[in-house]
C-alpha cells in the first residue's frame, strides 16, 4: 500500500517501514534460516536415538577351494581331503542397531539441540528488535535531516533578501561597502550549509532504504510525527524488565543450561555404550547368496554389544574440566552483560530526560529568536541598527532552530 498508481512512493509511515524492515531485511532472514537449521538439528539428536539399519554386500574368490583333512590310521585309505567351501563367496547381511545405554550421551545431545531451538527463536526476536530500533533511529534522522535543510533554505532566503537590501543601501550612500560584503559572505557560508544539509538528508534517506531491503537510490519520503508525549519511567522497575527480557541475556541463560548439559555429556565417556543388534545374513556361491552346498545359506541373530573405553591418559577428564570452565565463563559474561544492560537503561532515561528538558527550553528560545530576527530585520529596514546585528540575529535564530529540531527528534 505503499505505491501509487505511477509507481511513486508515497508518504511512508514508521510502521510501513518497520513492517518492510522486518520482512526484507537480511539480518531476519540469517536468523530464519538459523532457526530452521536449530530444528534440524533436533531432529539429527532425536533420531540418533531410534534404531539405526545397514546393509552389507561382499564378493571374495579364492585362489584354491578351502578342503579339510581326515586322518583314517586304521585304514589303508590313509587320509582324505574334504571340500568345505566353494571358491566364489558372495554375502550380504541386513543389520538393526538400537542403542541401549550410552552414558545418557544421546540423551543430552538431544536437550543440547533442544536449547539450540531456543536460542535461535531468541535470535530472531533479538533480531527483529535491533531493526526495530535501527529503522526507528533511522526515520528520526531522515526527520531531523529534511529539517535542518528547511533551516538552511529558509536561512538562505533570507540571507539572499538581506543581501539585496544591503545592495540598495549601499546604492543610497546609507551604508558602507563593507556591510555589503559582510551580507554576501554570510550568504556564501548559508549557501554551503544548504548543500551539507541536502547531502546529509540523502545520506539518511540511504541508510533507511538500506535497512529496507530497497535500492539505496530511490527517492522516498517519510511521513512526519504529530507530536511527542512521553511518559514517565521508572529506573527500578525498567531495571527489573530489562534483566528479564532482554534476548541477549535470554541467550546467555539457555547457553549456561547448554554448558551444564555439556559437562553431563562429557562425563557420559566414563560409562560404556551398550547396543542390542538384530543381524540377517546369507552367503553362498552365487550372486545373490542363495545356494551354499555346504552350510546353511542365511542365519539370523540376536544380541547385545558393549563398548567401553575406561582409560585414554585422562582425555575424559580433561573434557569434563574444559565444559566446566566454559560454563564458568558464561556466568561470568552474563553477570558483564547484566551490568551493561542496567547501565544502558539508566543513560536512555538520562538521555530522554535531557532531551525532553531541551526541548522544552529550546521551544521557548526558539520563538524569542524568530522575535528577535523580526525585530532587528525591521530595525534594519529603517536604517536604526546595522547589518552585523542582522547577521547575528539570523545566526541565532539558525541554531535556536537546529537545537529545537535536534531536542525534538533527538
Amino acid at each position: 500500500g505503499i505505491l501509487t498508481a505511477n509507481n511513486n512512493i508515497k508518504e511512508l509511515t514508521l510502521k510501513e517501514a518497520i513492517q518492510i524492515a522486518t520482512t526484507n531485511n537480511y539480518l531476519i532472514k540469517e536468523t530464519i534460516e538459523k532457526q530452521r537449521a536449530a530444528l534440524e538439528a533436533e531432529k539429527s539428536a532425536t533420531a540418533d536415538l531410534l534404531p539405526k539399519l545397514s546393509a552389507s554386500y561382499s564378493y571374495m574368490r579364492l585362489k584354491h577351494s578351502p578342503y579339510a583333512v581326515f586322518s583314517y590310521s586304521e585304514l589303508p585309505i590313509g587320509s582324505q581331503k574334504v571340500n568345505v567351501g566353494d571358491k566364489d563367496n558372495y554375502g550380504w547381511d541386513v543389520t538393526m542397531t538400537q542403542p541401549l545405554f550410552t552414558g545418557f550421551a544421546l540423551i543430552t545431545k538431544r536437550k543440547i539441540a533442544q536449547l539450540g531451538v531456543e536460542i535461535s527463536k531468541v535470535e530472531h526476536e533479538q533480531a527483529i528488535l535491533d531493526i526495530t530500533k535501527q529503522v526507528k533511529i533511522a526515520y528520526y534522522r531522515i526527520l531531523l535531516a529534511k529539517r535542518l535543510v528547511d533551516v538552511a533554505e529558509e536561512e538562505v532566503r533570507q540571507l539572499e533578501a538581506h543581501a539585496k537590501d544591503a545592495e540598495l543601501f549601499y546604492k543610497q550612500e546609507l551604508i558602507p561597502r563593507n556591510d555589503v560584503l559582510k551580507s554576501k559572505v554570510a550568504l556564501a557560508q548559508a549557501k554551503q550549509k544548504l548543500v551539507k544539509a541536502r547531502s546529509d538528508y540523502k545520506i539518511a534517506v540511504s541508510a533507511l532504504n538500506n535497512l529496507l531491503g530497497w535500492d539505496i537510490s530511490k527517492t522516498i519520503s517519510v511521513e512526519d510525527i504529530s507530536g511527542f508525549k512521553s511518559q514517565e519511567y521508572h529506573e527500578k522497575e525498567l531495571f527489573e524488565k530489562a534483566l528479564k527480557d532482554r534476548p541477549e541475556l535470554k541467550i546467555l541463560r539457555t547457553a549456561i543450561q547448554g554448558a551444564e548439559l555439556g559437562i553431563r555429556m562429557a562425563r557420559s565417556a566414563y560409562f560404556p555404550n551398550v547396543y542390542l543388534v538384530g543381524r540377517y545374513e546369507q552367503k553362498g556361491e552365487d550372486i545373490l547368496a542363495k545356494t551354499n552346498n555346504y552350510t546353511n545359506s542365511h542365519n539370523a541373530s540376536i544380541g547385545v554389544e558393549a563398548k567401553w573405553t575406561f582409560f585414554e591418559w585422562g582425555k575424559t577428564r580433561a573434557e569434563v574440566k574444559k565444559t566446566f570452565h566454559q560454563k564458568n565463563a558464561l556466568v561470568e559474561r552474563l553477570k558483564g552483560i547484566e551490568d551493561s544492560v542496567k547501565l544502558e537503561v539508566r543513560d536512555a532515561i538520562q538521555r530522554l530526560n535531557v532531551a525532553k528538558q531541551n526541548a522544552e527550553t529550546a521551544k521557548k528560545a526558539l520563538a524569542q529568536a524568530k522575535e528577535n530576527y523580526r525585530i532587528t530585520n525591521l530595525q534594519y529596514q529603517q536604517q536604526v541598527t546595522t547589518s552585523t546585528e542582522v547577521l547575528d540575529a539570523r545566526t541565532y535564530l539558525t541554531q535556536a532552530e537546529v537545537n529545537f529540531y535536534g531536542a525534538l527528534y533527538g
